[in-house]
């Protein structure tokens, strides 16, 4: 569905919105429906398919399982507040910096970095937008890959050795800030911009929760892994350099 038909389905009836449109009444944060906004069922559905989409690729089972997407729900849910329901980074900023760059209380200003850099063709196809798009598919095929290595390690009773753990030890924590930081490049807000650094820290608190728990079953084996492993970002690969092998516990993300 395009914002466009999305913004007709769901529009409230709005006597004064010519007249808004027209600048003889100014626009406030309950009256957004005549710049795209206001689309609350919008920002249930999306919500919840990122959500459960998120949810079927990292399979949730421990508590602390939980807590991680239970983090990453709330960020996608801020999101999405703002990009179809209520536009409070706009409102906010198209005061001081309306004059400036340009920011009104339009749909398309919420793509802020390419109205600040300048972008003036469709923000849909800037740089910031094409490169969310990677971003947010490396994120998801962080948390499933990250999931396959891991089960099939629990059954066999190992530490995970193939895939994205020979690079990182954690890698459906970094899936998941992977994707944060996507939609940060594509639409980014105030309030998840503040939520970033702080579930990057309870992410870092998990992994390193989990790391004592396998350092306790495994010992030298996992020292050894984790002297030549990162916990979320791998380390730059070095030219013919021979590939290591790999172990991590099966119990951790």
């Amino acid at each position: 569905m395009t914002r466009a038909a999305a913004s007709v389905l769901f529009r409230r009836a709005d006597p004064d919105g010519a007249r808004r449109r027209a600048g003889s009444v100014p626009p406030t944060l309950w009256d957004m429906d005549d710049y795209g906004y206001g689309l609350w069922p919008l920002v249930a559905i999306y919500s919840a398919v990122f959500i459960v989409f998120a949810a079927s690729f990292f399979h949730p089972r421990t508590r602390r399982d939980w807590r991680a997407l239970g983090g990453f729900s709330a960020f996608v849910v801020a999101l999405f507040t703002e990009m179809y329901g209520l536009p409070l980074t706009i409102y906010l900023l198209s005061g001081p910096l309306g004059d400036r760059f340009g920011l009104d209380l339009t749909h398309d200003r919420g793509h802020l970095w390419s109205d600040l850099v300048g972008w003036s063709g469709d923000p849909h196809l800037s740089p910031f937008h094409l490169a969310s798009y990677v971003v947010i598919g490396a994120g998801f095929w962080l948390i499933a890959s990250g999931w396959r290595v891991l089960h099939a390690a629990q059954r066999a009773g190992r530490l995970a050795v193939d895939g994205p753990y020979a690079r990182v030890r954690h890698p459906q924590y970094a899936g998941f800030l992977a994707i944060m930081v996507g939609f940060l490049l594509q639409w980014p807000t105030l309030i998840t911009l503040a939520m970033f650094p702080v579930l990057a820290v309870v992410y870092r608190r998990l992994a390193i929760a989990e790391e004592r728990e396998v350092r306790a079953a495994h010992g030298a084996e996992w020292d050894a892994y984790a002297a030549r492993t990162t916990r979320f970002l791998p380390r730059r690969p070095r030219w013919g350099a021979a590939p290591r092998g790999h172990r991590r516990s099966a119990p951790t993300r």
